[in-house]
């Protein structure tokens, strides 16, 4: 498994920043190259499925996954969301939190514990996927907070 860690301060409250977070769909806002749609009729809670496409016109592949864990954050208490990756590229899963900061602000914290099929490439390239993946993840999570300013 190649593993990877972003945090960033959001400027808005955890309650606020979830819900920016947990909307799916505008991921690709945030993501370069990549589209999201979700896949049952609510994105939120456990059990909500989405997936994102990644990618440049037909060359590209797509990542499902499905939410395993959901609790929002509350006064004093940090939110968690846990998804699971199903997809043929990317395996593993991913969580994060949102906890308020003493200011109203909040931190999000986001791992991934990823494996690109066939499993094999992720020990050639771990190390890569995993430098890679935290610098990707911390720019789009900078792009998010921005979004909130």
């Amino acid at each position: 498994m190649a593993r990877f860690t972003a945090a960033v301060r959001s400027p808005a409250s955890a309650e606020r920043t979830w819900r920016v977070l947990t909307d799916w769909s505008s991921h690709g806002r945030w993501i370069p190259l990549t589209d999201v749609r979700v896949l049952t009729p609510s994105g939120a809670g456990s059990g909500a499925r989405f997936v994102g496409r990644t990618g440049f016109g037909p060359l590209g592949f797509d990542d499902p996954m499905e939410v395993v864990v959901w609790r929002e954050p509350g006064p004093g208490v940090a939110g968690y969301c846990r998804v699971v990756k199903q997809g043929r590229v990317i395996l593993g899963q991913a969580w994060f939190d949102v906890t308020p900061t003493p200011d109203g602000a909040s931190r999000v914290t986001w791992t991934e514990d990823v494996e690109i099929a066939p499993v094999a490439l992720t020990r050639w390239f771990g190390p890569m996927v995993a430098a890679l993946g935290r610098i990707a993840l911390t720019r789009s999570l900078r792009a998010m907070a921005g979004e909130l300013a």
